[in-house]
């Protein structure tokens, strides 16, 4: 009894220490998207430069994570990606000491890669040291803490901004604060947690290495799960619409609304999720319906606040139990490559839903053509989960 306690212990310390170096990590580069463009704005960047800067940052951070989550399993190097990925969240710092638009913009991109590379590595590490205590409570715990981290950012940079009347470089240079808070509590956590992961592997280092045909389902899944949500950037994007230009102040605070209830949801789910399995997902797969229609149908601040809750209440339980799925579908051996996978995925679901929803939303496209793809796609998905939780039962 003793024994499962010190380890159930162990683990839930490894956990909350993994939730503080994410908490840590998003106050410094979530506190930094707010003001990114205009500082990009501040040293020369036209909007065609931001936008693309934007897109092709948020690409590496999803995209190279296929090729991070195989280097990952091919080289057993879990700390070393994860020490390199928090690592390069010192380029947010360094913005302090720039100049240079050009410098910035490596600096942007050079975070964003960080992202690509410490992601699958970190999942896989979580997912060994939560053994135990439960999955879905481990990327609840880890995903409150995130969300904690994503709220507290922005706001301590916003006051920043304000008191420093609008100093970038004084703003960016204070953020080597949370990241040195950040490498403590990470090399805590890789002082508490590499010997598990390295009886972990040598466990499973000689089984085969397949992903499941019931993990394939799954993915295809979350896809059609993703591509069928709206990104938020469009709810926000509906709201500068709807407000006047003396209200849009309050377009992110809808996004800090967002956030919250990320938050929120996120351990709640992780415990459902331990209890009931894969078929949880029901419920945010078909939460999914609502964000898209109540944003295209919108025509008050109301509605689109309404959608903008229903997105977080989905967001938690995407970022939290979609990723606990991908631990119970797959073995530790090749878990950086699916993670790697469902990461890409997620990230190619949400590039479709905002190419679709902004053309829908562009050509005022009627609303039952909306509705029509809404339910088509989500219960397409459903359909394939269900059949994904029924291999996956009948396997185990």
């Amino acid at each position: 009894m003793k024994r499962r306690f010190f380890n159930s212990k162990s683990a839930y310390i490894g956990i909350l220490l993994f939730g503080i170096v994410s908490l840590m990590g998003d106050v410094v580069y979530e506190g930094a998207r707010g003001i990114l463009p205009s500082y990009l704005k501040f040293l020369g960047a036209s909007a065609v430069i931001v936008g693309l800067v934007g897109g092709l940052g948020d690409f590496l951070g999803y995209a190279l994570r296929l090729i991070s989550g195989f280097l990952v399993d091919t080289t057993h190097a879990y700390w070393f990606f994860i020490f390199l990925g928090y690592g390069l969240i010192v380029s947010i710092p360094l913005l302090g000491f720039s100049t240079s638009l050009e410098v910035a913009i490596i600096l942007v991109l050079l975070e964003r890669l960080g992202k690509a590379f410490r992601s699958p590595a970190r999942d896989t590490v979580l997912s060994v040291i939560s053994k135990g205590v439960g999955a879905g409570k481990a990327f609840g715990i880890h995903e409150l803490l995130d969300q904690t981290g994503a709220i507290a950012g922005p706001l301590i940079v916003s006051a920043l901004m304000f008191s420093s009347n609008n100093d970038y470089r004084y703003v960016f240079t204070f953020l080597l604060a949370p990241f040195l808070g950040l490498l403590t509590a990470l090399i805590c956590t890789y002082k508490g947690t590499r010997a598990k992961v390295m009886i972990e592997k040598r466990k499973t280092e000689e089984k085969k290495k397949n992903l499941s045909k019931q993990f394939y389902m799954y993915i295809f899944a979350v896809l059609l799960n993703t591509s069928g949500l709206i990104p938020f950037t469009l709810i926000l994007y509906k709201a500068s619409m709807i407000l006047p230009a003396q209200e849009e102040w309050i377009i992110p605070l809808i996004y800090l609304l967002i956030q919250g209830v990320d938050a929120s949801i996120a351990l709640l789910a992780g415990y459902t999720y331990d209890k009931f399995g894969i078929k949880i997902l029901l419920a945010p797969f078909l939460l999914s319906l609502l964000p898209p229609l109540l944003t295209i149908s919108s025509t008050e601040l109301l509605t689109l606040i309404i959608a903008s809750i229903f997105f977080g209440l989905v967001l938690g339980m995407q970022e939290s139990i979609y990723r606990a799925a991908v631990s119970d579908l797959t073995q530790i051996s090749i878990r950086g490559t699916a993670y790697g996978i469902f990461n890409a995925t997620y990230g190619i679901g949400f590039l479709i839903s905002g190419g679709i929803y902004g053309l829908l939303m562009d050509l005022n496209a009627p609303f039952i053509v909306t509705l029509l793809l809404i339910v088509v796609v989500q219960a397409t998905a459903v359909t394939i989960l269900l059949q994904a939780s029924k291999a996956s039962r009948k396997q185990a």
